[in-house]
């Protein structure tokens, strides 16, 4: 079983949890509120709620413990909660500010400095204790609140839709971002750590939640604890035997192993892999488990600016026939700006698909984003019977009407394992460089199907918080396609992790020492960009160990300790 049926799993316990909150909350709303007398405008009133007094968690056959997602919610009454953190650099420390909304007055309420201290929420924000039947507690935890968490309407008046992100990067390198819930909504507090399942046996337990004193003072939140009977349910999967099982468990793995055994049961391609990484297989935390499910599109329309994530990305379907008239980009449109990030996720790996049995390769992850002001808009057309589609860029003015066009490579299919989709041939290369960055000791083009898997900074100008091709299956064709539209959208990046092949460095014979990765953007120069001077990012590794057992150390950037 993949890690996607398995999150799939959690979901329609999440869904379940979302049916009761429907239910109970229209009452609990009512009481979330206070005094009508006493609220403070543009202030949002919190309260911490369980949808529901009892809750099943199931654990299955060859897993290692449940997941706990309890239906503990967050309610927002008066007006929205909503944070904008960003980071100035790698240098420079995370800055998180409250964002208060009175109409069109709008105030900023920075956070006490260090308490946030990335982008995917507020640590320590839940405080989590699981008793059994005789009262003794057998599990604890301080979870982390992601305001973007699944969420739904407790007032029938409330907005329709959340215009806010659907959830919190991960991504070591994030710039900013844009955290909220609506005013009449509530979000899921309940954080789910699909790699750490807790190790509960079946039986029957009590959780008690509630939330830190540091966070009641905060944001002025009652301490209710809500209490919730728990019951463990142990799932037995009828005639899937051992292998399964064990596929099943493997695809939770973080790191660098156990995705052999998750690749081979989701494709039957063991054979191919001579490394511990399945070419499926994600690489958790970093990749955003919301960012990867969501696939559509949700938009409140077009605003001045288009600073509020608003943003719809033009004409997401493809062009049905190739452009027409003159090729060329209009004085004054806006282009996109694409910025390396400094690779991360580096581990020395015996090989994937395409490499070869017994060798050392040097595995890395590695993200190539978009800070607008436009999206990218690549379409490709094929020629009956061609191997390769010719790629056009599209160009928009401010209301989204196409203006100009220019030819910019091709795109080719890659069958590989992992892959098996239409590539832009000219987005991005890899390189390895000596310790004085002067001689390039290996070189890797990697082409690219283009996709919106990571939330790199929502802060920019015109950043759209809701994406629609946010994985590689809304986007990139299929072996027959006879044209492909792929777009990165601004304020995402596209993330290829080291669980893919091509992403390495053949290593056998380098000798130990310094190097860097360099990831360039449009290394070509085909694409058509705001600024040319940004494309460029260096990670430094230092290899060492013998042939058959190397080594690699990788020394934070600035403040950024992500190997």
């Amino acid at each position: 079983m993949t890690s996607q049926q398995h999150r799939n799993r959690v979901r329609r316990s999440a869904l379940a949890a979302g049916t009761a909150l429907a239910v109970v909350v229209g009452g609990a709303a009512v009481a979330s509120g206070a005094d009508p007398a006493s609220t403070t405008p543009g202030k949002p009133q919190l309260k911490l709620i369980a949808a529901s007094k009892s809750v099943t968690l199931d654990r299955w056959e060859g897993e290692s413990g449940v997941y706990l997602d309890l239906g503990t919610y967050v309610t927002v009454d008066n007006a929205p909660l909503e944070f904008k953190v960003t980071r100035k650099s790698y240098k420079d420390p995370v800055v998180a500010r409250q964002i208060l909304r009175d109409g069109n007055n709008v105030r900023t309420k920075k956070l006490p400095a260090g308490l946030v201290k990335d982008f995917s929420g507020l640590p320590g924000f839940l405080e989590l204790s699981i008793t059994n039947a005789a009262g003794e507690e057998v599990a604890k935890s301080k979870g982390t609140f992601c305001p973007n968490n699944a969420s739904g309407r407790i007032h029938p008046d409330a907005p329709a839709t959340s215009h806010y992100p659907e959830s919190c990067p991960t991504n070591p390198w994030t710039l900013g971002s844009v955290w909220g819930v609506e005013k009449g909504w509530a979000s899921n507090s309940s954080t789910v750590d699909y790699d750490q399942p807790v190790d509960l046996p079946a039986g029957e337990y009590t959780a008690k939640v509630a939330v830190a004193k540091k966070y009641r003072d905060l944001f002025g939140i009652p301490n209710d604890r809500p209490t919730i009977k728990v019951t463990v349910r142990q799932i037995t999967d009828g005639g899937e035997g051992q292998g399964a099982a064990a596929a099943r468990s493997g695809a939770h793995h973080s790191g660098h192993g156990g995705h052999d055994a998750g690749g081979a049961a989701a494709g039957g391609h063991a054979a191919h892999h001579y490394g511990p990484r399945g070419a499926d297989a994600p690489t958790p935390p970093q990749l955003s488990h919301a960012l990867e499910d969501r696939g559509r599109a949700s938009h409140l329309g077009d605003g001045p600016g288009h600073t509020d994530g608003s943003r719809i990305a033009p004409a997401l379907k493809p062009n049905a026939k190739r452009p027409t008239g003159r090729a060329g980009v209009p004085a004054g449109v806006p282009k996109p700006d694409l910025r390396s990030l400094p690779a991360w996720d580096i581990a020395i790996t015996d090989g994937e698909d395409g490499d070869v049995p017994g060798k050392d390769y040097l595995a890395f992850s590695a993200n190539v984003w978009n800070a607008g002001p436009a999206p990218l808009v690549v379409d490709g057309f094929r020629k009956p019977g061609a191997d390769l589609m010719d790629a056009y860029q599209y160009f928009y003015d401010a209301d989204g009407k196409q203006v100009g066009y220019t030819p910019t490579g091709t795109m080719e299919w890659d069958p590989r394992i992992g892959h098996e989709h239409w590539h832009f041939t000219d987005f991005a290369s890899y390189r390895l460089l000596s310790a004085d960055k002067t001689k390039e000791v290996r070189s890797g083009k990697e082409a690219f199907c283009l996709a919106n898997t990571d939330a790199i900074d929502y802060t920019v100008k015109n950043a759209n918080w809701h994406p629609y091709n946010t994985d590689l299956s809304t986007a990139c064709g299929q072996q027959n396609s006879i044209s492909v539209r792929e777009v990165l959208d601004v304020g995402s990046g596209d993330t290829y992790t080291q669980y893919r092949p091509g992403q390495s460095f053949d290593i056998t014979d380098l000798p130990n020492g310094t190097y860097y990765i360099q990831v360039i953007a449009n290394p070509e120069k085909r694409l058509k960009e705001t600024n040319l001077n940004n494309n460029v990012a260096l990670r430094k590794v230092v290899l060492g160990g013998e042939p058959g057992a190397r080594t690699v150390q990788v020394p934070p950037h600035d403040l950024i300790n992500a190997p």
